[in-house]
């Protein structure tokens, strides 16, 4: 056989074979034998042979999986993985495009896509080769999946010759169809084992299993829709989708081009419809502006692009019988009502609870009564939620349901603050879910990241009067011989335990500071604090004005730090905390100067360049001594413009008569 001929028919039993693969996999529909497929195989594994030139790295002869892992590490993404702002309103789909014609005028495109319900996955790729693959964790940092990744057959494994970058980052959905879903949960049943809710669950829980032989024999899918890279490499989104598929990536067809927000609303109510007849389940659509320069200049908030929505679809919807009202009390204090139910199914998973949210939610607006019968939905897909209750099944002598007077648990009248809808139990240091709860906030990955311990082992280290308090975790190692008493306390489990208390001393104070659970002081609050006060003690004798005038501090913030401070048990805590080594003090890092040349001087950047990104020129300014601001005014120096710039910013700046200049002019202030 000549190599071309050999090509044609290594090219064939390709794309023959991965046919079937789907077929059985997939479709759960095979239309070949076991005996004919393996021919087919050995076949195409002798011509490979032959001419190991013609062999493809995605060939289906190609073993995949096998290496078992013994914990994932974590791997910080290069480019924050976000999350996107949802609506299941029209109204807010059509104030959500007012707001980009409000920034950035009427000359801009959506691209539409379906928003499929699995995994986010980040791929790596260098000089064309698959080197990373990473869960979107909490979007700073996730779990290095490679070796399971790449049993995935849609994933290129090396993309032949192209025109990509040297490095670049592709995003994507890892799912499962739902007829590989329901065979492998047909299986799972018959050998006795738990069946998993739903395709996305199997999906989850597959890309986490340790042997990558195991997870190669359940069919995974993943399509591919989001490029990184470094500079700026197309103009558009829907340029970069092109171009994915080109270089051999796996992108969704069913994705839009749309002109208007009309054309968005027509393709929302297309796939309301159609998504039921998709071999894998989506749960609502994506909706991103095009223009690569247009999404920067509209930007981000903390947690979302300002430039792409989801719009979700309505939840499923079933009804059920309420059988009981129980409480639970919060870290906080915050007592929230629970109704239990009679198990039913909803959106692929066996529903026994729902949450009631506050005492109005009960008397007021669902206004019920024991022995309710009630419709229930998934708010937002996850968490179940009682819409509305069915009058026409109660009971003619039913009492109604009235919320608690005391806490649950330590039997404190509770107590509602002014304007809030939610009562609290007010024995913070003497209410067991609160004190458990601070403790085991304290030592959250978020917080103190505490290695070696959970929330279980703090649960039971307070129930065998090991700690009471925060500052009592840094008190155990004089106290190691009494838990080795324990049981399932191994020696090396406390060692590890105790070392990362120890190694938790170096965490920043922000860290700490969040960590400390004050009510409304979240991670980015913490974070503002810190910079803005610098250390405890400041914070802790700061007044009311001094605490609004850092960034993000409003007035529910600020009482609830005066709050929090004025407690004289917090204070000694505090004072045993330092005491113990923790950081109270901001680290001033040292910053050297290129030059000094824009002290003084700020800067406000927009739109796209040739020679530099955004992030480059800031970092340039402020080497230099110059500072970027975040919104055009008075106190504004230049405005650095590049191509596309947003013409309510240009509009603006020519209005106050700022100096809008090049990044050539940047640079030669700099000489």
């Amino acid at each position: 056989m000549s190599p071309i001929e050999a090509k044609k028919r290594i090219e064939e039993l390709t794309a023959e074979l991965k046919q079937h693969n789907y077929n059985y996999y997939v479709l759960a529909m095979p239309t070949i034998s076991d005996y004919d497929f393996d021919k087919k195989l050995e076949q195409l594994a002798e011509l490979e042979k032959q001419f190991p030139e013609l062999a493809d790295p995605d060939s289906p002869t190609q073993k995949v999986g096998g290496e078992v892992t013994k914990e994932f590490v974590t791997v910080r993404h290069r480019w924050p993985m976000l999350s996107l702002g949802n609506t299941y309103s029209e109204q807010e789909l059509l104030d959500f495009d007012q707001r980009i014609k409000k920034a950035i005028g009427d000359n801009f495109e959506y691209v539409c896509e379906l928003k499929f319900d699995g995994l986010s996955m980040s791929l790596t790729y260098e000089e064309g080769k698959l080197v990373r693959a990473v869960t979107r964790g909490d979007g700073v940092q996730g779990d290095d999946v490679t070796t399971n990744i790449r049993t995935i057959h849609t994933i290129p494994k090396r993309l032949k010759e192209g025109d990509y970058p040297e490095l670049f980052e592709i995003r994507g959905e890892v799912f499962m169809h739902r007829k590989a879903f329901e065979r492998l949960n047909d299986e799972r049943m018959q050998n006795g084992e738990v069946p998993y809710a739903n395709p996305r669950n199997f999906a989850s829980g597959t890309v986490k299993m340790q042997d990558s032989a195991e997870v190669a024999k359940r069919p995974l899918d993943c399509f591919l829709y989001g490029f990184y890279t470094d500079k700026t490499y197309f103009k558009t989104h829907w340029e970069s989708l092109q171009a994915l598929e080109r270089w051999g990536f796996n992108i969704n067809h069913s994705s839009r081009l749309c002109a208007n927000i009309n054309e968005v609303l027509e393709f929302i109510e297309l796939w309301d419809k159609e998504r039921f007849n998709l071999s894998y389940d989506i749960d609502g659509i994506v909706i991103k502006v095009n223009n690569y320069s247009q999404q920067q200049e509209l930007g981000f908030t903390a947690k979302s692009p300002r430039w792409a929505i989801a719009y979700k679809y309505k939840a499923e919807r079933v009804e059920t019988e309420l059988l009981s009202v129980t409480y639970q009390v919060g870290r906080t204090g915050a007592v929230t009502p629970v109704a239990n139910l009679r198990p039913v199914l909803l959106a692929g998973t066996t529903v026994k609870r729902a949450t009631l949210h506050n005492a109005d939610e009960i008397e007021i607006r669902l206004q019920l009564h024991e022995g309710d019968s009630v419709f229930v939905e998934k708010g937002g897909e996850i968490i179940p939620k009682i819409i509305s209750v069915n009058l026409d099944k109660r009971h003619a002598n039913a009492n109604p349901i009235h919320y608690i007077k005391k806490c649950p648990a330590c039997d404190t009248p509770l107590e509602r603050k002014e304007g809030e809808a939610a009562w609290y139990c007010p024995n913070d240091e003497g209410c067991p879910p609160q004190i458990v709860g601070k403790m085991q906030h304290f030592i959250s990955r978020k917080a103190m990241n505490i290695d070696g311990l959970g929330d279980e082992t703090i649960e039971l280290l307070y129930k065998r009067d090991f700690i009471h308090h925060i500052s009592d975790i840094y008190k155990l190692y004089e106290r190691a011989d009494e838990l080795k008493q324990i049981e399932r306390f191994g020696e090396k489990s406390i060692t590890n335990m105790l070392d990362g208390v120890e190694k938790s001393k170096q965490m920043p104070f922000e860290k700490v500071l969040f960590g400390l659970g004050i009510r409304y002081v979240g991670e980015t609050v913490a974070k503002k604090l810190a910079l803005h006060f610098k250390n405890i003690d400041n914070l802790a004798k700061a007044s009311y004005e001094e605490l609004i005038t850092a960034e993000e501090i409003g007035d529910r913030i600020a009482r609830s730090i005066i709050e929090y401070f004025s407690g004289e048990i917090h204070a000694q805590e505090i004072e045993k905390l330092k005491a113990s080594g923790l950081q109270f003090v901001v680290e001033e890092k040292e910053v050297t100067l290129a030059s000094d040349k824009f002290a003084g001087k700020t800067f406000i950047i927009s739109g796209t360049f040739e020679k530099f990104s955004r992030d480059e020129l800031k970092d340039i300014i402020e080497a230099n001594g110059g500072k970027i601001l975040s919104s055009i005014s008075a106190k504004l120096n230049y405005l650095v413009a590049g191509d596309n710039m947003g013409p309510s910013k240009l509009e603006k700046a020519t209005k106050l008569n700022i100096p809008i200049i090049s990044d050539d002019e940047l640079m030669g202030m700099l000489g």
